[in-house]
């Protein structure tokens, strides 16, 4: 049974992922390349090379996550690195189909593409690359990532308590700064910036927003039936505290648990199927470390 448990995770896991990825080529391929748009990482020397040679991004994608998924392996785990290489495939598969036929079936169809021309070059660098970042947080969210710099920031994320989308700004500004140099366009440049603290914007705030944890707080006349349904149906550890209450006079045990936000209603579910009479007091916790949240970093 646990077999076929994890075989659907994965397929949901992988579903996940593709729909990431076509996000996120709609992003690149309809909003930011077309307006020249600059990239770090290797979305952004791909697309660097693409503006020089005509190589479709795609291609050079694929050739230079070879190497990075190959240093993966070691460092991240062998589930992390073949669901790199899955992403890396449909990415560069995708990016190839979607700029060689659908930017060319839009354009033949609608004159030319959403937001092209410089006078719409804000609102492009600004809905692109928050597509990208969105996309990227659910790619990492599924334990894999579109290769490139992705690899370094989250390898460097293992062991560092620095977020992701900050160790991709750093590594991305460096790249994008280099990229001048062959576009020698200033206003273009900071456009790019733009696009880039957007993009680690949304890929911060996609991951800790389902990151974010709360403390309930249960007073009921069941505490040990809550307790043993919460600890069975939402897996997560309970901790009775002794209580009086001063109008009452009586002792009573109170239910604490730490769950993430999203299964704060599956808590609270619990409790009001269990005594409806019961009090909740629910806090957002600003961070949780231990087993089953996250781990305690240097």
């Amino acid at each position: 049974m646990k077999y076929k448990i994890d075989i659907w995770y994965e397929i949901k896991s992988h579903i996940i992922i593709t729909l990431a990825i076509i996000m996120s080529a709609i992003g690149w391929c309809i909003f930011l390349i077309p307006n020249q748009m600059l990239g770090g990482g290797v979305t952004g020397l791909s697309t660097i090379i693409y503006w020089l040679t005509g190589i479709p991004t795609g291609v050079m994608i694929f050739i230079f996550n070879a190497i990075l998924i190959f240093i993966s392996f070691k460092s991240l785990g062998k589930r992390f690195a073949f669901s790199t290489i899955y992403s890396v495939i449909v990415t560069s598969v995708v990016f190839y189909v979607m700029q060689e036929y659908i930017v060319d079936i839009m354009q033949e169809h609608l004159g030319s593409l959403p937001l092209s021309g410089t006078e719409h070059r804000l609102l492009a660098a600004l809905l692109g690359s928050a597509l990208n970042g969105v996309a990227c947080g659910f790619i990492f969210l599924e334990g894999s990532s579109t290769g490139g710099t992705d690899v370094i920031a989250v390898m460097i994320n293992k062991y560092r308590n620095v977020t992701i989308g900050r160790l991709s700004l750093f590594i991305n500004v460096a790249v994008i700064t280099c990229s001048y140099f062959v576009y020698k366009d200033l206003e273009l440049l900071i456009y790019s910036y733009v696009g880039l603290m957007v993009t680690s914007y949304a890929v911060d705030l996609t991951m800790n927003g389902s990151k974010q944890s709360v403390q309930m707080f249960i007073f009921t006349s069941k505490p040990h039936e809550i307790a043993d349904r919460v600890g069975d149906e939402v897996h997560r550890g309970v901790t009775m505290i002794k209580g009086t209450g001063w109008y009452s006079k009586k002792e009573s045990e109170i239910v604490m648990v730490v769950v993430r936000k999203t299964e704060s209603q599956r808590v609270i579910r619990i409790v009001k199927q269990a005594d409806p009479a019961a009090f909740v007091s629910v806090n957002t916790v600003m961070g949780v470390y231990g087993k089953g949240f996250e781990m305690m970093k240097k």
